[in-house]
């Protein structure tokens, strides 16, 4: 299945290390980090599931859930999580979904065969409170994510729905973002009364707080 930007994240019931859930309801009115592993007890995937552990306080202070997948059984994930623990020096608290049968790897297009037949590769899902998807990114492999990026993204996505802004290359917060096109000048003025500055009348810069 090839999911796009805009398109509604597919629901589905699933087995986790925190009890079965129905995606959608489990998300209720929070974003979502939905993020998949090729397996269990795999060098990269332990440093990402311990990164995302102890992000935890990151995430939740941008109302985020967090939910991961790996193509192996509750059972296997749960003495994966001992291990994450240990040499991650952390607690992961968050669910992981068991998804032996690879059904849910397959309706998300996590499956790239030229990668592997069986093990999901490293997709991101950026998941909004109405369930529609924000970004997606896959990662070879080999490659760990940078998280750095993941919050940033969600950083930007948020402050955009929020202030009407799209955000330039390599924006933090508290940087200059960029008023769109699509907001006329008139248009501007009351929705940015603190001005901006126009290096080009479709780049316009402002601060927002």
């Amino acid at each position: 299945m090839s999911l796009r930007l805009g398109d509604t994240a597919p629901d589905f019931t699933v087995d986790t290390t925190a009890g079965k859930i129905s995606f959608h309801e489990w998300l209720g009115d929070s974003w979502g980090f939905f993020f998949s592993h090729p397996a269990d007890f795999t060098p990269v995937c332990t440093t990402e599931m311990g990164r995302t552990a102890q992000l935890k306080d990151e995430f939740s202070s941008r109302n985020v859930k967090s939910l991961g997948l790996s193509t192996d059984t509750v059972a296997e994930h749960e003495k994966w999580i001992l291990d994450v623990n240990d040499t991650q020096n952390t607690t992961l608290e968050f669910p992981i979904v068991a998804d032996a049968d690879h059904k849910i790897a397959e309706l998300y297009g996590m499956i790239h065969p030229g990668e592997s037949e069986t093990a999901a590769v490293r997709s991101v899902f950026i998941i909004d409170p109405n369930k529609k998807i924000r970004l997606t990114m896959t990662y070879p492999m080999q490659v760990g994510r940078n998280f750095d990026e993941i919050l940033r993204v969600i950083d930007s996505l948020q402050l955009g729905d929020a202030k009407r802004i799209a955000t330039p290359a390599d924006w933090r917060p508290g940087d200059e973002v960029i008023i769109p096109p699509s907001i006329s000048n008139e248009e501007a003025k009351d929705i940015f009364p603190q001005g901006w500055n126009e290096v080009r009348s479709y780049l316009r810069l402002t601060k927002v707080d």
